[in-house]
């Protein structure tokens, strides 16, 4: 993970393609300002909620503009990638020229407050679960490239954070090759999709193609294709027992939560949890949690009755891949029933209120003097605020 280098997809858009999304009312500024004279300005940047900071990416490709425009932007970035900051807090100092800045606000704020959303939830899943590793499979969930580079790089953020915080094993890897180096890695991980089962016309088949096209790598397969988790992850071991014995085998869990995995239902999922985690169902759990725990899709019970099945099949290095809507409040409650996961593939890191990701820029000083509207003062340096009752 290098964030200080940004990539070609980071650094658009240029200068040329900058004045075509950047606000209207920002270009029209630039204008004024230097029609009646330039002046030496200082922003601050901050969010309305905590965040983990995840900046490199958005200063590199301010940094990159201001050298297209023969300007040294002195960029002060208050926080290290992946520290903690509360909201309101100013996170950025910019300064130089208002002409040469104004309208760079509208990119470099798309590129600031979503990454840093996301990397706050990908530690937040990261430490709940920090005996599991994660993949990042956002990339069809995104708004085109750029969103997926920041989103990519958010969760390596974040699970560097967790990492150091906590101990996790956390992102070891991502769905695509181009943000693969986020991750340390040469290239994208993953196997196969749902397609690839439909097209082979059994799981078994699926997995025998696979192999063969791919003899080195591990054979993850989906098994909940026809609806028979248990009944298609066994068939998998027993056509490739070697592998099976060698951990090279992992049965990913993909249900959606329309139906219950095969063999349970409500019942049967609290008695899963029960001989499993009981101290999970045993205390006051909310809808939400309770969906988690023994709902239809992949629960924390659906998870654990697999692993039982897999042990007493003679299958106990067989890996369990968990995907299908794992936010972070769902890894808190796999958490609580200590779910045998061995990894997590998720896109839930990704903002679910969107609102929440917008990142806000003030000029705070012009030519030394400083100004700034009435109402955020907090963002004026050594700024103290006043006493009650004063």
């Amino acid at each position: 993970m290098d964030g200080s280098k940004p990539d070609p997809i980071t650094l658009w858009p240029g200068l040329e393609d900058l004045p075509g999304w950047t606000d209207k009312y920002f270009r029209r500024t630039r204008d004024v300002v230097l029609k009646f004279g330039d002046a030496r300005v200082t922003y601050a940047v901050f969010m309305r909620r905590p965040v983990l900071y995840a900046g490199a990416l958005a200063c590199g490709w301010l940094r990159s503009i201001g050298e297209k425009r023969g300007e040294a932007f002195d960029v002060e970035e208050r926080y290290r990638e992946g520290d903690w900051v509360g909201a309101g807090e100013p996170m950025i100092y910019i300064r130089g020229s208002f002409a040469a800045l104004v309208d760079l606000e509208t990119v470099f704020l798309q590129k600031l407050g979503a990454a840093c959303v996301a990397a706050y939830n990908a530690h937040a899943m990261c430490e709940e679960l920090p005996q599991v590793a994660f993949l990042a499979m956002d990339a069809r969930h995104c708004a085109g490239t750029e969103m997926s580079e920041l989103m990519a790089y958010a969760a390596s953020v974040g699970s560097e954070t967790a990492r150091r915080r906590a101990g996790a094993v956390g992102f070891i890897g991502n769905a695509t090759d181009a943000t693969a180096h986020y991750f340390g890695q040469s290239e994208g991980r993953g196997t196969m999709p749902h397609a690839l089962i439909g097209y082979a016309g059994s799981t078994v088949r699926a997995a025998e193609m696979f192999h063969e096209t791919f003899p080195d790598q591990m054979l993850i397969v989906l098994v909940d294709y026809f609806g028979q988790e248990i009944t298609d992850s066994l068939e998998v071991c027993k056509r490739f027992p070697e592998l099976a014995a060698e951990g090279r085998i992992g049965v990913r869990l993909d249900t959606h939560g329309g139906r219950y995995v095969e063999g349970l239902d409500t019942q049967a999922s609290y008695d899963v949890l029960e001989r499993n985690a009981p101290k999970a169902i045993r205390g006051y759990r909310t809808e939400a949690e309770l969906k988690h725990l023994i709902g239809t899709g992949v629960s924390a019970a659906a998870i654990w009755h697999a692993r039982e099945q897999l042990n007493a099949a003679g299958f106990p290095k067989v890996k369990i891949i968990a995907s299908s809507g794992f936010s972070p409040a769902k890894c808190k409650v796999m958490a609580l029933a200590s779910a045998p996961i061995d990894v997590i593939g998720t896109g839930s890191y990704l903002p679910s209120e969107w609102n929440e990701t917008y990142a806000t820029a003030d000029v705070v000083e012009y030519d030394g003097a400083p100004r700034v509207k009435v109402g955020r003062e907090f963002l004026l340096r050594g700024y103290k605020p006043p006493r009650s009752g004063a």
